[in-house]
């Protein structure tokens, strides 16, 4: 029955597991046919075709990104330097250290050519090793790719990969032949790995990863073999792999990290070869396109992104800190994740956060790895004590930590001496701080490039060298890990666990005796022990402190008062990477850590909770429990006071970052209006508003959402669709909306689940044939009340249009100004407002009115007389009224004032002229002093505001305008 029992086993895993059912080997027979049945040439085909296949899978990492990516497109090759066996010195060296390559970059391919006869009747060692992040594992899965399709290895007829990750995980002995059919079925018993003759000279062995294997060359502890059919430990039959006893013809491929390097002899290795990234600005170029460009098709959206492009290499090009991080391939896929991000985002596509970008980005580097002491020794993989990452956040993740806490971006080597490795004890304890300085900290810490305002200097020697984070946004992320994670402990938390720990457990052994004790001797004096329970109920309260401790740190670091007018968190991001184009942008003297709540935030996320688990870092339920409902009160108390537009944008990013629909809604309920005026938006910025709004009851409505001068334009508008329907007051002035735009607001009043009242749209471009769209929805709608369509292109056949339209409608205000509308329009516009029921405010000012018209306007506005059923209609039409001031001056003025900087000066200082005219006529005409004074007083205020444009120094707006 045994024979017919199926394994499962691991098939080559990037990353993610993949698992195929096949039947076990069989006893090898020696037959010119392969062992399936199948001619050897068939059975290299199918291997070739399985090969592609499975290296063809992109991690889940990538199909985040809409499936776009594809190996084949999006590889570039990294620089690989040769070093000769015997060069001792330098093997070690980082990535980051090499300033220029001594050598021209090879390629593997050229590796395995053969330098000497005497190497001809034995096969090539080749060991390429590299830092974590540089891109070893990429090159393996290109090569093999490439072998698949014949492009490059073309003179080996068969490549064999493994993962000596799932080789370490192996407990059963397995001869060479067994390993290769456990893997690959169809290549059983093949005879190029039969050992007879020189035939394995056609195979190629690609081991990837060899520092997850344990690795002993003594004889004493690895026994010699050259039968492939004979059984061993899998670390065992690669010793003698490399030791050339078993199959001496084959070529071998071992990548590495540096910390494994002289786990092999030297006298074993034939070349070594040091893969060092993107050394210079093309590479990184070269990937950023191939990723970048992949998702646009034609038309605008490839601009942009060939923009971006542009724009990051110009960056790149400043030898900043930005192109020493991207050196690493694995911080170039992080940079265009980040873009992709920010700039592609997709509402069909599924929900990315930024903290979840970075936490993938770790699991795809550190996923289920432990910290192992390079000796040999077999650690248990299943223990979190001994997970890598789990040892980053508290050595790293301590020294971030305090880095965010004190405003200090660069540290120096004394203080990573400090915080990395400066408790350790033991031996065992050093030699892994050994392992983790030479591949891990580097990943992490680079030299500082530039130290400039923003990295202030750190205390120590003038020459001293100093550090920072590779990527800024990386310090923040390991500091909230470090806080979530709960390190963070005051010494009376850490004492009062170990304390409750031990008690915990030893009370309920002397409450069973007590209790036996008590039935032979009833004395109450037992019952005092019982107080032991208490010592663990002591732990939870502290424990609850903590986490509203959290709760409080997040709240009060997202309302810095010293942060308030900084940009918002994600134009942050972005200037990070493309730089800053024009003036730079004011900083408090402190560095701002906006992102610190936000990963904070976002770490609570089951997600990447679930991600982190892998990694090795758990964060209970119960923890997530204990800080949203205090983060919940402290966001309310916070939201009590005024905020600028931007660290409102920076709650929205929170709460999406979050993904907790519950809590979302809860704060929600405690804003009554969103104000993102002047914030830049992006398609990203729209999503995340529309997203948090979405988790709101359909009862929910906000009084206001102003969205005035954020660039908003009809892509835009379709993305903030879902946000309108929670709003009554919606504000959209001085946008880029055009006719195409009015398409979407007219379905979006005509939507049964619209209660918008006011829309105001001030200088968007939607002209005639917009407008003429929009008022398709007055006769149905019947909640809007306050129209503005000031500057907006609507001319005389328009007012005509609405003047129409109007009697079919509710409105009480209508805003017309300044859209070219002569006397005729106007006066068929009051006409019809005055004989509509509800309307009794009308906005005609800037336009191109006659005196005479002005007049009838008035005129046109007051009834007839008391007795008459005519309504009364305010007419703003200029600061005069006849020979009197409009008691409306002020309003008017304050208009023209907030929005004359986006207007046509001449045209504007031609009205005001105008207005000092009637103004000027109409004191002549007053003969109470007191009139006269008040007319002195409003021509002031026009000719401070014609002042003001002559010398184009408008003020900022200090409210909202009409």
């Amino acid at each position: 029955m045994s024979s017919l029992c199926r394994n499962v086993v691991t098939v080559w895993r990037w990353k993610r597991v993949t698992t195929v059912t096949i039947l076990p080997v069989a006893r090898f027979h020696r037959s010119p046919l392969c062992s399936t049945g199948l001619e050897p040439g068939e059975s290299l085909e199918i291997h070739k075709r399985k090969l592609f296949l499975w290296f063809s899978h992109l991690p889940q990492e990538e199909k985040q990104f809409g499936g776009y990516f594809s190996p084949e497109t999006m590889h570039v090759d990294p620089l690989i330097l040769e070093r000769k066996a015997d060069e001792g010195a330098g093997l070690l060296s980082s990535p980051l250290q090499i300033q220029a390559p001594l050598r021209s970059s090879v390629t593997v391919e050229q590796l395995f050519q053969p330098t000497d006869a005497g190497t001809v009747n034995r096969g090539l060692n080749v060991v390429l090793y590299g830092a974590v992040g540089t891109g070893k594992s990429t090159v393996v899965r290109k090569l093999v790719l490439d072998w698949c399709t014949g492009t490059t290895m073309t003179n080996f007829k068969l490549l064999i990969p493994f993962s000596c990750e799932d080789l370490g995980q192996l407990s059963k002995t397995a001869s060479l032949r067994n390993l290769v059919t456990r893997k690959y079925l169809h290549l059983k018993n093949h005879p190029l790995l039969s050992g007879e003759g020189d035939q394995a000279k056609d195979v190629l062995f690609v081991f990837n990863g060899m520092e997850k294997m344990k690795l002993d060359f003594r004889i004493g502890a690895t026994e010699l073999c050259s039968d492939p059919n004979e059984a061993l430990p899998p670390s065992v039959v690669l010793v003698n792999l490399l030791r050339k006893y078993l199959l001496p013809e084959a070529n071998i491929l071992v990548t590495t990290r540096l910390s494994a390097l002289e786990r092999i002899p030297q006298k074993y290795v034939s070349c070594y070869a040091q893969i060092c990234g993107f050394k210079d600005a093309d590479r990184q170029r070269a990937y950023f396109t191939s990723r970048l460009l992949q998702q646009c098709g034609d038309g605008a959206q490839k601009q942009a992104a060939q923009t971006l492009v542009e724009m990051l290499y110009c960056n790149l090009q400043r030898e900043n800190q930005l192109a020493a991080a991207c050196f690493l391939p694995s911080y170039c896929w992080l940079t265009c994740a980040t873009l992709h991000f920010l700039h592609f985002t997709d509402t069909k596509a599924p929900i990315r956060t930024l903290t979840g970008i970075y936490t993938s980005f770790l699991r795809l580097n550190f996923g289920g790895e432990v910290l192992g002491s390079g000796t040999g020794r077999d650690l248990p993989i299943q223990d979190q004590q001994n997970s890598l990452m789990l040892y980053v956040v508290r050595t790293v993740g301590k020294l971030a930590f305090d880095g965010v806490t004190y405003k200090r971006t660069s540290f120096s080597e004394k203080e990573l001496e400090q915080w990395i490795g400066g408790e350790t004890k033991t031996d065992e304890e050093l030699r892994q701080l050994a392992v983790f300085r030479t591949d891990v900290l580097d990943f992490f810490l680079a030299p500082c490039v530039v130290r400039g305002k923003r990295s202030p200097e750190p205390a120590g020697e003038l020459n001293e060298r100093c550090y920072v984070f590779a990527v800024p946004a990386m310090q923040e992320y390991l500091a909230a890990l470090y806080v979530v994670l709960g390190e963070n402990k005051s010494a009376l938390e850490k004492l009062t666990k170990q304390v409750s720990v031990a008690i915990g457990q030893a009370s309920e052994d002397v409450n069973v005796l007590m209790n036996i004790l008590s039935k032979f001797i009833p004395l109450r004096i037992f019952a005092v022990f019982n107080l032991l329970k208490l010592i663990p109920k002591f732990f939870e309260k502290i424990n609850s402190q903590n986490k509203s401790g959290i709760a409080r740190t997040m709240a009060a670091e997202l309302f810095r008062t010293e942060d308030s007018y900084n940009e918002d968190v994600l134009d942050q991001v972005e200037q990070s990477l493309l730089g800053v184009h024009g003036p730079q942008p004011q900083y408090s003297e402190d560095q701002p850590f906006e992102l610190y709540p936000i990963f904070m935030g976002g770490l609570l996320h089951y997600g990447n909770r679930v991600l982190l688990q892998q990694l090795g870092c758990s964060i209970q339920s119960t923890t997530v429990a204990q800080i949203t409902q205090a983060l919940r009160k402290y966001l309310v108390r916070e939201l009590s006071k005024p905020q600028p537009p931007e660290e409102l944008m920076d709650l929205l990013v929170l709460l999406y970052e979050f993904q907790n629909p519950r809590l979302t809604a809860d704060v929600l309920a405690s804003i009554r209006s969103i104000r993102l005026n002047n914030i830049r938006m992006t398609p990203l910025k729209c999503f995340v508003l529309s997203s948090v709004l979405s988790c709101a009851p359909a009862s929910y409505y906000l009084e206001e959402l102003d969205l005035s001068s954020c660039l908003l334009t009809r892509g835009l508008l379709q993305i903030l669709l879902p946000a309108f329907r929670h709003t009554r007051n919606l504000n959209l002035q001085f946008n880029s909306l055009g006719p195409k735009s009015c398409v979407l607001l007219r379905d979006l009043l005509l939507d049964p689940q619209s209660s918008i009242m006011s829309l105001q749209l001030c200088d968007n471009a939607l002209l005639e044939s917009g407008i003429c769209i929009l008022l398709e929805a007055l006769p149905e709608n019947q909640t809007l009340t306050h129209l503005s369509l000031m500057h907006t292109g609507l001319g005389d056949q328009g007012a005509l249009e609405l003047a129409l339209r109007l009697q079919q409608h509710g409105l009480q205000e209508l805003n017309v100004a300044y859209n070219n509308i002569g006397d005729d329009a106007a006066l068929a516009l009051v006409d019809a407002c005055r004989e509509h029921p509800t309307i009794h405010t009308i906005h005609l000012y800037l336009n191109p009115l006659t005196d005479v018209g002005k007049k009838s306007l008035y005129i046109r506005g007051v009834p007839s007389s008391p007795s008459s059923s005519d309504r009364q209609v305010r007419v703003l039409a200029s600061v005069t009224e006849g020979s009197d001031i409009s008691v409306d001056w002020h309003p008017i003025l304050s208009v023209i004032r907030e929005n004359a900087s986006s207007w046509d000066h001449q045209r504007v200082k031609q009205q005001l002229q105008v207005f000092l005219r009637d103004l000027e006529g109409g004191r002549k005409q007053q003969q109470s002093l007191w009139k006269r004074l008040h007319f002195r007083r409003v021509e002031k205020g026009v000719r401070q505001t014609l002042k003001m444009l002559e010398e184009s120094s408008v003020p900022p707006s200090t409210g909202v305008s009409k």
